[in-house]
């Protein structure tokens, strides 16, 4: 959602209409390239995967000539590399997870680089090797095989307006960093100014010296370059996050466009990027392990290139969007659950869709906060603006992926992207591992004791070992107490229909939420209420004439409590005149217990994430390929060292990787 609005004020004329007054009976066009199956259509709310509602819609459907996938018999073989892509969320309130995963790096790289030596039992023996290139003492043998080559690469989820006013790079540098590998000293920097591999943009491990030049060998020097490159992402990018899209641009798109045009109301793509070309054609060798890790606090606004799509992130001229038909209140997946500016046969008339004047009705501002305007698109809007997540789905796991013009063409993540080396292998989706720390409680992804209870240091495995940690992709999918054939059930629901997930912090809302958590049983504290939970502490009173906001799915302790009265642009704790400040993030008056229900003070002592529904569906989707973890730590400190941070996430992707290497 938009954290850090920044709006072009002067009145400006967008194609051969005003924003402002634009009231026009638009039969929208445009074209969706998202996928590799026929019919390809919108996503159905921030969340979903309904169609576009009816014909004459903002982006019709694509008819492209091939079955996907059908016939392709996936290549065989144990990668011996490692390419590790970083997607890191740079929109307002970051800072502090990407703290916390900067305190995670120095493990995790040592993990992959240097893995410790167990003995019969599992258990790690006294004398450990120096590096990943030394042997294992008498009696004991690696966890997973050391990795000597690997790629590093990080990029952020900012891709501009998309053709919008919105996000220019004018205003903020890190706006539109275009899926282009960064290497900044600050989020102001225009140009790469950190140290990175021949000025390539990632990095490389390269133990042996087999690289020419070579690459780093010592990993300290590896992880104080990365730890410098991860801060200096920043929180000053684009609040239409678009993670799933920065990947797909940096990975997959055959043709990354260079520029956004305008075109009488029409965003039209055109030339190719090939600054993205060369840096994944550096980066991404054909047959090494594809590693992709996504750090995001909410959801992904991934919203589709071309025709009018742009339109829902406009902020000029107060433009809002357009009434949904009656349907949508009831039934988004309805036929004829459209926007009122939409082609509307074979439907009956609206009068919701007429405005005092006779013009298109238009939402109100209280009813389309710039803030939301990623948030259930299809029931808020009658369509849906956003790729659809099988667009990312095919793009790590089909050997093909749709051209801008919708033909079907090899997918670079499968092919060898430079035939002229000695390098013939290329890899399988089975190859790819996709790692998502997102916007979900902990407790509904850590294992569980013998009680039940969500219990990262000894929670049982699927064999019932307490081994503690996250649940596997397996282990997800299996049957979970209380009637529930899955976890995903519990944090995901059914977006594709919209049935909600059934933990009701995974619900987005702006209003208080109701229910109880099936795993762990706390349940959302409304304002007013006296009392605390575990996961997101309390819901909180969203400011009326705010620009818009929901309700928290998770939150943790800050290190370090901050003041919100001084000039720091970023804070959770403003207050807005006249308005009491009752967020869980926030410090409680004087002496008094957060579980009163009292204003907060304008000391911000807490983190939040709200539900990453998206992300989560793209990680179902790819069943043993992806890895779950929650953005709220439940240990910020280190009396736990083993969950302290991101550590439980990282050790499930570690986890993964032993498997596959």
């Amino acid at each position: 959602m938009w954290k850090c609005l920044r709006v072009v004020s002067p009145c400006v004329v967008l194609g051969a209409f005003a924003l402002a007054g634009c009231q026009l009976d638009l039969s929208l066009g445009g074209v969706d390239s998202s996928a590799s199956t026929s019919s390809v259509g919108g996503s159905g709310g921030s969340g979903g995967s309904g169609g576009s509602g009816g014909t004459g819609g903002f982006d019709p459907p694509v008819t492209v000539s091939s079955t996907g996938t059908g016939g392709w018999d996936p290549p065989e073989f144990t990668p011996d590399k490692v390419d590790l892509l970083f997607v890191v969320d740079n929109s307002g309130a970051m800072a502090d997870k990407h703290d916390v995963l900067r305190l995670a790096l120095g493990d995790f790289v040592s993990s992959i680089t240097n893995p410790p030596c167990v003995n019969s039992a599992g258990a790690p023996v006294n004398e450990q090797p120096a590096s990943g290139l030394s042997a294992c003492p008498a009696g004991s043998s690696r966890v997973r095989t050391p990795v000597h080559d690997m790629h590093i690469g990080v990029i952020s989820s900012s891709l501009g307006g998309h053709g919008s006013s919105i996000c220019a790079r004018n205003l903020s540098p890190s706006n539109a960093d275009m899926a282009h590998l960064l290497a900044r000293s600050d989020p102001g920097v225009i140009e790469n100014d950190l140290p990175t591999y021949q000025d390539r943009g990632f990095l490389v491990w390269d133990a042996t010296g087999s690289h020419t030049p070579a690459g780093d060998s010592d990993p300290f020097t590896l992880v104080t370059k990365l730890d410098n490159i991860v801060q200096g992402v920043g929180q000053a990018g684009c609040g239409f996050e678009a993670p799933l899209e920065s990947f797909y641009r940096f990975l997959v798109d055959p043709e990354p466009y260079q520029t956004m045009a305008i075109e009488g109301d029409m965003a039209v793509p055109a030339g190719i990027d090939q600054t993205v070309l060369q840096q994944r054609k550096d980066f991404l060798r054909p047959d090494s392990l594809l590693v992709i890790v996504m750090l995001s606090d909410e959801n992904d606004c991934s919203i589709k290139d071309g025709g009018r799509n742009y339109l829902v992130a406009e902020t000029r001229n107060g433009f809002r969007m357009w009434r949904p038909r009656s349907e949508c209140a009831t039934n988004p997946n309805d036929p004829c659950c459209r926007s009122c500016s939409q082609n509307q046969d074979g439907c009956p008339a609206d009068p919701t869709c007429t405005g005092p004047d006779g013009s298109i009705a238009r939402l109100s501002a209280e009813e389309d906060p710039l803030n939301l305007r990623c948030w259930d698109q299809k029931r808020r809007f009658g369509y849906d603006f956003l790729y659809p997540i099988e667009r990312y789905t095919h793009a790590l796991t089909s050997p093909t992926v749709a051209a801008r013009n919708g033909d079907l063409v090899p997918n670079p993540i499968f092919s060898d992207l430079d035939p002229s080396d000695d390098n013939t292998r290329t890899r399988g989706p089975q190859h790819v591992i996709f790692t998502g720390i997102v916007g979900v409680p902990w407790q509904d992804l850590a294992r569980q004791n013998a009680l039940g209870e969500p219990d990262l240091l000894g929670g049982l495995d699927a064999g019932g070992n307490p081994v503690g940690g996250l649940k596997s992709a397996g282990e997800l999918d299996a049957p979970v107490a209380g009637g529930f054939d899955s976890a995903w059930e519990i944090i995901l629901g059914d977006p594709a229909n919209h049935v909600a997930p059934a933990d009701p912090f995974m619900v987005e809302s702006m209003a208080p939420r109701s229910g109880a958590n099936p795993i762990t049983g706390d349940e959302p504290v409304h304002p007013g209420d006296a009392g605390w939970n575990a996961i997101n502490g309390r819901e909180y009173t969203i400011p009326t004439g705010s620009t818009g906001d929901l309700q928290y799915a998770c939150t943790f302790n800050l290190p370090t409590a901050r003041s919100c009265d001084d000039a720091v642009q970023i804070c959770d704790c403003r207050s807005i005149a006249g308005q009491p400040v009752d967020s869980p993030l926030c410090a409680p008056e004087g002496a008094n217990d957060p579980a009163d229900p009292l204003p907060r003070t304008t000391t911000q002592i807490g983190a939040k994430a709200y539900p990453s529904i998206r992300e989560l569906q793209l990680i179902q989707s790819l069943g043993e390929q992806g890895v779950v973890g929650s953005i709220c730590p439940a240990e910020i400190g280190e009396s736990w060292p083993r969950v302290h941070g991101y550590r439980p996430v990282m050790n499930a992707l570690l986890d993964r990787l032993s498997t596959a290497l």
